[in-house]
């Protein structure tokens, strides 16, 4: 199982603007500086977070990103779900005809991995942004 850069980028930036947003709108920028991350990569992932109303923009000189809600009320899952991360243990489709090993049955460890899958998914549903910047601190 790997979790994709841009799964874990869009995670870092939207815990960065939890722990820096509460006093002034921030830009892509700072977080660019702070998380070592392209701007043009920020563009694209917050173009899909603020399509999923996670975050809204400011312009203006002061400008920038703010949280669409409270920290608390952001899942993990729903950062991956805007930026189209899939968290994936198995090669096959869940609901595949075909099989993990290009035939028509699944391979002999098939539910171990689809166990785990459920379990890290769960996990992400169970962690909130908030509890990212509290370990911050």
């Amino acid at each position: 199982m790997k979790l994709t850069t841009k799964g874990r980028y869009a995670v870092m930036a939207m815990a960065d603007l939890a722990s820096y947003s509460k006093e002034k709108p921030v830009s892509l920028s700072e977080i660019s500086m702070r998380q070592n991350i392209s701007i043009a990569y920020l563009e694209q992932l917050f173009i899909r977070l603020k399509n999923k109303k996670l975050v809204r923009s400011l312009r203006g000189s002061q400008g920038g990103y703010v949280l669409e809600k409270p920290a608390s009320e952001i899942k993990i899952s729903n950062i991956f779900y805007a930026v189209d991360e899939e968290i994936k243990t198995l090669n096959c489709k869940k609901d595949s005809k075909k099989g993990c090993t290009n035939k028509s049955v699944k391979c002999i460890t098939h539910n171990l991995w689809d166990d785990l899958e459920n379990h890290i998914n769960k996990f992400f549903e169970n962690v909130k942004l908030a509890d990212l910047t509290k370990k911050l601190k």
